[in-house]
């Protein structure tokens, strides 16, 4: 299916709803303007298999653009809105952008990224100036009717740098109609009951992958995508209530801030129309897991897998309550764990988690890297360490890259990030290995302490104290250091590159 069969069937049905406005979309204005901008896009001489690039905020242009190049065979690179110039300037560069569309609210922010790039045809949504045509005024002299030579395109997407320079993960484009199923489509339908009758709540930015492509999933099954411009804990209650969300999803620290209003607000708020909430993005801790469940019932779902898409695993709540702190088994793809010569470990050994038989990418203009996620076989890796359990269930130890190795003994952050999160006292908190002349690596906690609360030395003893008892010494941050805020993106991925520069030891 696709929004084109939907608004034939249904045009009056509303696809998208802006949470904070009301303003809303019915699919037979989204497929009008969505082949409005797909003529536009061919008549700057677009073709498929071109780059086009946005720069968004979470508005109607997410998906009456998304459409448009979806339909027109393009490969779209969503660019988040919060990096830099410098860096917009790169990815345009490094994914070869033949166009670049943004937001109103964000032409300031391109202008100083297309300095360098004179040559570049870019818009903004509404309004003109200099540099930037107006798309919308464009895109309304041309026919409301499909353009003649549809194909499939898909996205172009670029990881978060949590760990390096963002990497543009490019798959193959599609080569079936453009309203075949996809993975998410499938899984959605199949694993969460999405269908027409869907309210999905999106939480997050759309230009991260798990976002835009889910709420697009949605439309795909005729179903109708509820946009907030930004996470807010309350007004998540408040808009379930209101709008009578059926599904949603969201990352691990949207649970913790959930679980942290008070229980009067939370009480406060009608959740009955939901029937499934999903979570993925990063590690859930089990006891903020344990209290969703308590709060929402056998309703909370869990999947794994990466903007790479080369594989997915995913279980239900009631698998995870009899195997608490899994992330699943295999619905696209193979799993297999290897160790450091790429022999297949047995069931309870932790080593490199890898996919066989998923959908396959690579790592644009950097063959390096590319070969590097992939083993003699095909079979490709996110860098995450674990172990499968004899029934087949994924139990993430932590990112290969994060492991701390202290005295000889390999430490998994992720393990005591999720215990002291737990701490009434903590909003959040990040754990990484400083350099010591002693043990090689010596374990660093940096927390954000929950409001109101004194950051001091006794706060920092209790907490030690806190992670000696669940977690034993060795585990136990020698050192804690706090702060009011940690560098993560809103999708809950923690930037800890940022945090090792700067416990960096001075260089020179």
């Amino acid at each position: 299916m696709h929004p084109a069969d939907h608004a034939a069937r249904n045009p009056h049905k509303a696809a998208l709803v802006l949470a904070e406005t009301g303003e809303t979309i019915c699919f037979g204005t989204l497929e009008a303007l969505s082949n409005q901008s797909a003529w536009q896009l061919r008549a700057l001489g677009l073709r498929r298999g071109d780059v086009v690039a946005t720069l968004f905020a979470n508005a109607p242009e997410v998906f009456v653009f998304g459409w448009a190049a979806q339909r027109s065979g393009l490969y779209q690179t969503a660019i988040s809105n919060k990096l830099s110039p410098r860096d917009i300037a790169y990815i345009l560069r490094d994914c070869g952008a033949k166009l670049l569309v943004v937001s109103a609210e964000h032409a300031e922010l391109s202008q100083a990224a297309l300095a360098d790039l004179p040559n570049l045809a870019a818009y903004r949504w509404t309004g003109a100036d200099d540099r930037l045509g107006d798309w919308q005024a464009a895109a309304a002299r041309l026919p409301e009717t499909r353009i003649a030579d549809e194909s499939a395109g898909t996205d172009l997407l670029y990881s978060s740098g949590t760990t390096g320079r963002p990497k543009g993960v490019m798959p193959a484009l599609p080569d079936g109609p453009i309203g075949a199923e996809t993975p998410l489509m499938r899984m959605g339908a199949t694993l969460y009951g999405m269908d027409q009758h869907t309210v999905y709540l999106s939480t997050s930015p759309l230009y991260h992958a798990a976002p835009l492509r889910w709420a697009m999933a949605v439309q795909q099954l005729g179903g109708t995508v509820v946009v907030m411009e930004r996470f807010d804990a309350q007004a998540t209650l408040r808009l379930i209530e209101r709008n009578r969300i059926t599904h949603a999803t969201f990352v691990p620290t949207h649970f913790v801030r959930m679980l942290k209003l008070p229980d009067a607000v939370r009480a406060a708020h009608d959740l009955s129309s939901l029937r499934a909430v999903v979570h993925a993005a990063a590690p859930c801790p089990v006891p903020v897991k344990r209290a969703m469940i308590d709060w929402l019932g056998p309703i909370v779902h869990e999947y794994y897998s990466g903007t790479e898409c080369c594989g997915i695993t995913a279980l239900s709540c009631e698998e995870w309550l009899q195997k608490p702190g899994s992330v699943g088994r295999a619905v696209l793809g193979q799993l297999h764990v290897l160790d450091e010569t790429g022999q297949e470990l047995p069931p309870g050994a932790i080593g490199s988690v890898y996919f066989s038989d998923g959908p396959t990418f690579e790592y644009l203009n950097d063959p390096e890297k590319t070969a590097e996620a992939h083993d003699a076989r095909g079979w490709a890796t996110l860098g995450d360490i674990g172990h499968v359990d004899r029934d087949g269930f994924l139990f993430l130890s932590d990112r290969k890259s994060f492991m701390i190795i202290s005295g000889g003994v390999n430490i998994y952050p992720q393990e005591i990030e999720n215990l002291l999160v737990t701490h009434p006292a903590v909003a959040d908190v990040a754990v990484i290995g400083v350099p010591c002349e002693e043990m090689g690596e010596l374990v660093l906690a940096v927390v954000q302490p929950a409001p109101s609360i004194s950051a001091d030395a006794a706060l920092a003893e209790e907490l030690r104290a806190f992670a000696r008892r669940e977690l034993g010494s060795v585990k136990t941050p020698r050192r804690i250091d706090f702060t009011d805020a940690l560098p993560r993106e809103p999708t809950g991925k923690l930037f800890k590159r940022l945090l090792r520069e700067r416990y960096a030891p001075p260089t020179g």
